[in-house]
């Protein structure tokens, strides 16, 4: 049974992973021809930007969520996918708001402190849904694995996009590897994961009380 589990997410997960890296490709493609900055933000962290792939999880949590359900996979109570979320969501921002008290680049006792409250808030999502939990970690890496390749050949090259871009009050190490590992290693496999795993989840759990109650309504007689 788990093996055959596995095999499930392998292919429930696959084509928005293959999405996900088509828009990462087309969002480079647009950054390194300097395409419109309303579409493609070039500056640090890119946020913002209408191609991108922070927008997705809002659509494949839900996805997810309606593919698990038509096999059965369901959560004990739809309203605690979204109780679970919200507070995941909840401690993952202190956790980030915590870590920013350091300077972009530097490790400190209160950055890691912050970073272990974001990876406390990815744990928290497993206690929503096993099952939409794992599925969406295994999306958030397929989505974060490309970007964070990417990043390595944009801050070797200089390609001057997102990708490479430091923050003004950057004050960590200079040598790529130092780079790399604080603004690529560090935010896609940490911060990033965590943000797709939440937003999934919310997404999910108001997806499936929607459904649930549409669901009802339509089983009530006339």
């Amino acid at each position: 049974m788990p093996e055959n589990g596995s095999v499930r997410i392998s292919r429930l997960v696959m084509w928005p992973i293959v999405i996900t890296l088509v828009i990462t490709l087309f969002r480079l493609e647009g950054e390194l021809h300097q395409w419109s900055g309303v579409f493609f933000n070039r500056s640090a962290g890119g946020l913002g930007a209408i191609v991108g792939i922070a927008w997705l999880p809002f659509i494949f949590g839900p996805y997810f969520a309606a593919k698990l359900a038509g096999t059965g996979e369901r959560p004990s109570s739809n309203g605690r996918v979204v109780l679970y979320g919200a507070l995941g969501f909840i401690v993952m921002i202190g956790g980030g708001m915590l870590a920013a008290k350091t300077p972009p680049g530097l490790l400190s006792g209160t950055t890691m402190l912050g970073l272990l409250l974001v990876v406390a808030s990815v744990v928290v999502q497993f206690m929503a849904w096993g099952r939409l939990g794992t599925t969406l970690l295994a999306y958030a890496f397929g989505a974060r694995i490309p970007v964070a390749i990417i990043m390595f050949y944009a801050m070797r090259g200089n390609w001057g996009t997102h990708y490479d871009a430091l923050p003004g009050n950057y004050a960590g190490p200079t040598d790529l590897m130092g780079k790399y590992v604080a603004e690529a290693l560090i935010p896609q496999f940490i911060y990033w994961i965590a943000y797709t795993m939440i937003i999934g989840t919310l997404a999910a759990g108001v997806y499936m009380l929607i459904a649930h109650r549409t669901a009802r309504t339509v089983a009530q007689p006339a």
